[in-house]
């Protein structure tokens, strides 16, 4: 086994981009163990955890790099070319062009307002800043007038609310925080998926939920003008909706907006009823898609969305497995592991009346809520692997889906594991250039186990990965793909049920 560990001075990189050379790093033959992040007191402990020392003092402006080999030959070279992985992936994000002339790049800005002082045309500002800093970098771009996108998590809830209070003096729109997915214009920022402009704009609590409402109007020919990221606590009381009906007021004012389609998790009810009050005096005719028990599906939004347009929305695309399972279907319960929340949340929803009592890490009943790491032997279990406590340090199955195909290895190897896998590969800018390539040994494993797989893939035709040749792989692996996340576990339930696992 070999180790490094490197302390780099004085060298920034957001989050995403560290995540990205992480797992870099990790897809590097040998490779054990592998993390590269900014100095902070979070991931000291979690290099600490991972039993990495440290040499010296790293500050929240410095960069590690850490990489451990699995302790086979050639351990000096694995190391070197998890190096050169990483240093390619940063210098690639860091390479700009000259602009004057002279064959040298740009400095780039250390501050928020130097950015402004370089483009002062711009009118949103990205902050991908730890989250104890997000704050002043945020507020900084709201009293410079500009609309902002906080995709940093982590930010103290009362630094939220006096953030979107100030937004609100200075007229401006916080997407934000741990908001995820925003597109303006059909311009995605974060973890957005590639649309045809339309006419349709989306206010979203939830970003793979609205991802997962983007997949399939794009599956109906519909476009999408806007999706506003409003962040995953902004319908709570706290927040009180304060972005979300800055937004909603927003796409009502754009005339290039025929319909409004409004994505959430299980709101507050106080803050809900505020919202639809609002939606109920627009000019524009809003859709509510407030996912959870008793909630719409997404499927069912989309379908609505259409209606308000007048477009055929037909079943969304499917794709049955073009490889055959064991010849003898394994008796167990569902395990769900999920990238989106908010597609586990409508899952949950989906599942319990048809199955039974499910347990998840997401559950809205505290009785059935279980830690992310639970599998409590012989019940359905539902996992947002997404969730914070799981990604802190760690790259989001997003970004890197070896986390959900290890845990698919594992359900394939345990002989007295689930008889059903329902899972959501989510493609779009900033996700994984091939999932369905890491996922696929995993799954066929699965398949000649007797365990039957449903997948809910969430994309459009214009995402990288090529939605098409995503569905097929995993097809090809033995799963039963869906666009719509709703009837995949529709799906699922039907097949724990046919082999008399109901729980």
């Amino acid at each position: 086994m070999t180790e490094l560990v490197r302390v780099e001075r004085g060298r920034y990189h957001d989050s995403v981009t560290l995540l990205r050379a992480s797992a870099e790093a990790r897809a590097v033959d040998g490779v054990a163990t592998a993390i590269v992040a900014m100095g902070t007191e979070l991931n000291l402990g979690l290099l600490a955890e991972a039993g990495f020392g440290i040499d010296g003092a790293a500050t929240p402006d410095d960069l590690v790099i850490a990489v451990r080999t699995d302790g086979g030959d050639g351990s000096d070279v694995v190391v070197q070319a998890a190096v050169d992985a990483v240093e390619r992936l940063l210098t690639e994000r860091r390479t700009g062009s000259s602009t004057d002339g002279s064959g040298w790049a740009p400095v780039p800005p250390h501050t928020v307002e130097a950015a402004i002082a370089l483009a002062p045309e711009a009118g949103i500002v990205v902050v991908s800043v730890p989250g104890p800093n997000a704050y002043v970098e945020a507020a900084a771009a709201v009293r410079s007038g500009r609309h902002v996108m906080v995709f940093s998590d982590g930010v103290d809830i009362d630094a939220e609310v006096a953030l979107k209070q100030e937004a609100a003096r200075a007229g401006v729109l916080v997407m934000g925080p741990d908001c995820g997915t925003t597109i303006v214009g059909g311009v995605g920022l974060g973890f957005a998926n590639r649309v045809v402009p339309g006419p349709v704009g989306i206010v979203a609590a939830s970003g793979t939920g609205a991802q997962q409402l983007c997949g399939l109007l794009d599956g109906a020919r519909i476009g999408v003008r806007h999706v506003l990221g409003v962040g995953g606590r902004d319908l709570s009381a706290p927040v009180g909706g304060a972005s979300t009906l800055a937004a909603l007021a927003a796409l009502d004012d754009d005339p290039a907006v025929e319909v409004i389609a409004i994505v959430s998790k299980p709101p507050d009810v106080a803050v809900a009823e505020q919202v639809e009050r609002a939606a109920s005096g627009c000019r524009t005719p809003v859709v509510l898609g407030l996912v959870g028990p008793g909630g719409a599906t997404l499927t069912a939004v989309a379908a609505e969305v259409a209606s308000v347009l007048g477009v055929a929305f037909g079943p969304p695309e499917t794709w049955a497995p073009l490889s055959g399972s064991a010849a003898t279907r394994r008796d167990g319960p569902l395990l769900g592991l999920f990238s989106g929340g908010t597609n586990c949340v409508e899952a949950l929803a989906a599942l319990e009346p048809l199955v039974g009592a499910v347990r998840s890490n997401v559950h809205h009943d505290p009785s059935r809520r279980i830690g992310p790491y639970d599998h409590p032997a012989g019940t359905h279990v539902l996992l947002d692997l997404g969730d914070d406590e799981l990604t802190a340090g760690h790259p989001h199955p997003m970004i890197d889906p070896g986390t959900v195909a290890d845990r698919i290895a594992w359900a394939a190897a345990d002989p007295d594991g689930p008889g059903v896998l329902l899972l959501d590969v989510v493609l779009g800018l900033g996700a994984h250039p091939d999932p369905a390539a890491m996922l696929a040994p995993a799954l066929a494993a699965a398949s000649q186990a007797g365990v039957a797989t449903v997948v809910t893939l969430v994309g459009t035709s214009g995402d990288p990965q090529s939605l098409q040749h995503q569905a097929q792989t995993l097809a090809g692996a033995g799963a039963q793909v869906h666009r719509s996340n709703a009837r995949a576990a529709g799906q699922a339930a039907v097949l724990v049920t046919s082999v008399g696992s109901r729980r």
